[in-house]
């Protein structure tokens, strides 16, 4: 399956279905800010004038070599 490449100064953002605590965040997604891809989390917070989101913005996960080793390894 071919990744999908977002268009410049476009973006995604999806409900997190595997947050299990508060740190979790409650929105992910990918931003693409002049040509490069930034990995976006959103966290739904309350203040004093009602809900709002909390943005991170961070360069994507990329695996270790070792994380992808284990990966592709089979049990024998």
């Amino acid at each position: 399956m071919e990744k999908f490449i977002q268009k410049e100064n476009t973006g995604s953002i999806f409900k997190n279905d595997r947050k299990e605590t508060d740190k979790h965040p409650d929105y992910t997604g990918t931003i693409n800010v002049e040509g490069k891809e930034w990995q976006i989390s959103l966290w739904v917070k309350d203040g004093k004038k009602g809900k709002f989101f909390s943005a991170s913005i961070k360069a994507p996960y990329v695996k270790s070599d070792l994380e992808v080793q284990k990966a592709n390894d089979l049990p024998f």
